[in-house]
């Protein structure tokens, strides 16, 4: 390298490196197209596209404009009217602020830039138009456009082939451009977006005031009223935020899912920061910790966050693309999100309902409802085998075998020798004699069936006995001071653990302390369990087995969640084991008096709907899906 002279590098070169840091695909282009528009004041803004953007891309707008003696400058790199001074740059309030997409897009493309600028509210007599392909730009010519700006960008890596043969096929680039533009429009609800793909329209939302109506807008109506509003304002005296002469206080805005609509995945949630899209692991962890025990581990919560900060308390350049951001004081922003969303989803009903299909009428009188969609075959012949497959069903699934529901109702009602009612009285005919006689039927002891204001619910009894004991033994842990009352053993029990394990032990003894487990190594491959929680033993829980699974989890790093609050992921971790181990199990008999106990702690323990594992406890079979089968609507 000794015989190459420093050269400065070529405009061309320049700017499509700059390319290849922002502009990966064809949704880079609309991401920057459409940020510009945003910028320059767009209420009504349209993305048209060819082959998934492959072959053209064009943006158009009702904005500001670009002046015409401005036009061959706006293709400069690192020009810009939205930023001067670096003060500016330490309080960013503009989606773009670098100064190189319009330069980088058109090194790696065929671009003609058409405007017509509105200074002071009057539009200017004409607008003008430029084209510019790779290091060519055109000269600046006279255009009878619209007040505005249209980028019409064509052929996309077409000097760069390397680039160009890394693209996905149309029907992929497009999904990516529809979800990029989704999350835009989720941003500015004052604006107008739409989306045509090859001269179709595939997306269309219009200007509303009503920021939840716009993501539902964005997210599907069917979702609408799965969503759950919530909103928490910053109360330190120092977060204020002073914009254009007003004063207000740094806040976070969202909607929250309802655990039911978790999916496998985080495509579907929202990360918003001062309006621009972002993706953040702290805002993330909030999410995730809000619904700890809501969901499965494996399933992402279906969310929507927008936080409002002072500009000069995050920095927004450390990404080319502008999608991620570096706070001052995480922890703060952590806090005040994961407040939000915990407050509102306590506050919330979030027992899933099992909705029915609407019954079959072509056979005659004959009621045909058809099975859920679901890999494993629903049993048709009898009640034992129905209850088998519900205890096996998905929670999510969408129908429900009411025929066989009854039938093993009833027969519950027979075996205890209970005649059902009279049809003309005015209480459910099919549980309120078990109701008057203990105010819950346990069916094959593993499910309980009550009511409550809305219809009929179903409850898993060691789902929710597994969030009562969760919850009892969380409120004790916590207390001041507090550590689970232990009782000693009269021979230890030793558990085999090689030096890795004895090692584990040591590093979680104040972990252990806290729970009521007192342990030490002795010799080179074992530990001996001196003290074991009480209520453990009242629930004949083996102290061997417990404490090998808690080694289990621990030497898999379970136990060892780097995170904002790792020290409340991992108490969770360990009290919801302890909870699973103690719990009244499926198939256990219960005592009337037990049944009603178990079922008021439902009311009064916080996220009674789900299981520590984010299993729901309870479904919902609602008055209105009953009166739809017996044609009562």
């Amino acid at each position: 390298m000794a015989d190459m002279p420093i050269r400065k590098l070529p405009l061309l070169l320049v700017n499509q490196i700059a390319a290849g840091e922002v502009i990966e695909r064809p949704a880079s282009v609309v991401k920057e197209l459409v940020e510009n528009s945003l910028d320059a004041g767009a209420k009504r803004i349209e993305v048209a596209v060819e082959d998934g953007g492959r072959e053209l891309i064009r943006v158009s707008d009702d904005g500001g404009g670009i002046p015409s003696d401005e036009l061959s400058l706006a293709l400069a790199p690192h020009a810009t009217s939205k930023l001067q001074t670096p003060d500016q740059l330490a309080a960013i309030t503009t989606m773009g602020f670098r100064g190189e997409a319009l330069a980088s897009i058109a090194s790696v493309s065929r671009m003609r830039l058409t405007s017509r600028a509105t200074i002071d509210g009057k539009s200017a007599e004409s607008g003008a138009y430029l084209q510019a392909s790779g290091d060519y730009v055109g000269e600046v010519t006279p255009d009878a456009c619209a007040p505005g700006t249209v980028v019409e960008v064509r052929d996309l890596f077409f000097n760069t082939p390397a680039r160009r043969k890394f693209m996905r096929a149309g029907p992929t680039e497009f999904g990516h451009i529809t979800e990029l533009l989704g999350r835009l429009a989720m941003v500015r609800p004052d604006v107008s977006f739409t989306l045509l793909h090859n001269g179709k329209k595939s997306l269309e939302v219009f200007a509303t005031s009503s920021r939840r109506q716009r993501c539902i807008d964005v997210l599907g109506e069917e979702l609408d009223e799965a969503m759950l509003e919530f909103e928490q304002e910053d109360i330190s005296p120092d977060a204020v935020i002073e914009e254009n002469n007003r004063t207000k206080r740094a806040r976070v805005w969202g909607l929250a899912g309802l655990p039911a609509i978790a999916r496998a995945t985080g495509k579907f949630q929202y990360l918003y920061l001062n309006g621009r899209p972002i993706r953040d692991r702290t805002l993330t962890h909030a999410i995730k910790e809000a619904y700890r025990g809501l969901i499965p581990p494996d399933k992402q919560p279906v969310a929507v966050v927008f936080l409002e900060i002072d500009p000069r308390a995050v920095d927004v350049n450390v990404h080319p693309a502008k999608a991620e951001v570096r706070f001052g004081d995480p922890n703060r922003w952590h806090g005040l999100a994961l407040a939000a969303m915990r407050q509102r989803l306590l506050a919330g009903d979030l027992t899933p309902s099992v909705g029915m299909p609407p019954l079959d009428t072509s056979r005659g009188s004959s009621m045909s409802i058809p099975p859920p969609q679901t890999s494993t075959p629903i049993p048709q012949t009898n009640a034992a085998a129905f209850v088998e497959y519900f205890r096996r069903m998905d929670p999510q699934q969408k129908n429900f075998v009411y025929e066989e529901v009854r039938r093993e109702v009833v027969g519950n009602l027979s075996d205890q020798s209970v005649s059902l009612p009279n049809p003309s009285g005015t209480e459910s005919e099919l549980v309120a004699p078990v109701l008057r006689a203990q105010g819950v039927l346990q069916v094959h002891q593993s499910y309980l069936v009550t009511q409550d204001d809305q219809g009929l619910l179903i409850v898993d009894q060691h789902a929710l006995h597994e969030r009562v004991m969760f919850e009892e033994l969380r409120r004790r842990v916590l207390a001041p001071g507090s550590t689970l009352e232990s009782q000693r053993l009269l021979m230890p029990a030793v558990v085999s653990a090689s030096v890795k394990r004895q090692a584990l032990i040591e590093q979680l003894k104040p972990l252990l302390e806290r729970i009521g487990i007192e342990a030490e190594p002795i010799g080179k491959d074992a530990v001996a369990v001196h003290a074991f929680p009480s209520f453990l033993f009242d629930r004949n829980v083996d102290p061997v087995e417990f404490c090998e699974e808690l080694l289990d989890k621990a030497e898999d790093g379970q136990l060892d969640q780097p995170s904002v609050n790792t020290d409340e992921a991992v108490l969770h971790e360990v009290l919801d084991m302890m909870a699973c181990k103690a719990a009244v199990k499926a198939g256990d008999a219960m005592r009337p008096e037990e049944l009603a106990a178990l079922l008021a702690k439902r009311d009064e323990i916080e996220r009674s709907s789900n299981c520590p594992h984010g299993r729901p406890t309870t479904i919902r079979l609602t008055l209105k899906d009953l009166e739809k089968q017996f044609k009562r609507v």
